[in-house]
């Protein structure tokens, strides 16, 4: 197990501000305690991986129409 760490959560807070910020409802955050990543789900589409290094990317889109 693992714990959040403060880069982590600097950017947990920076993104959440963000997503506020542009209107976008923060819909699902969630820390993997086995993986030590943070997961946001926002709006309709947008998912976001914060790793323990405080960097963090968009997961891409695997929903099919």
């Amino acid at each position: 197990m693992s714990s959040v760490t403060v880069e982590q959560a600097i950017k947990s807070v920076e993104l959440c501000q963000s997503l506020s910020d542009l209107h976008q409802d923060i819909v699902l955050f969630r820390f993997d305690d086995l993986k030590g990543e943070i997961y946001i789900l926002a709006g309709q589409d947008l998912e976001i991986v914060i790793y323990d290094s405080g960097l963090w990317e968009f997961l891409p889109n695997e929903a099919q129409f």
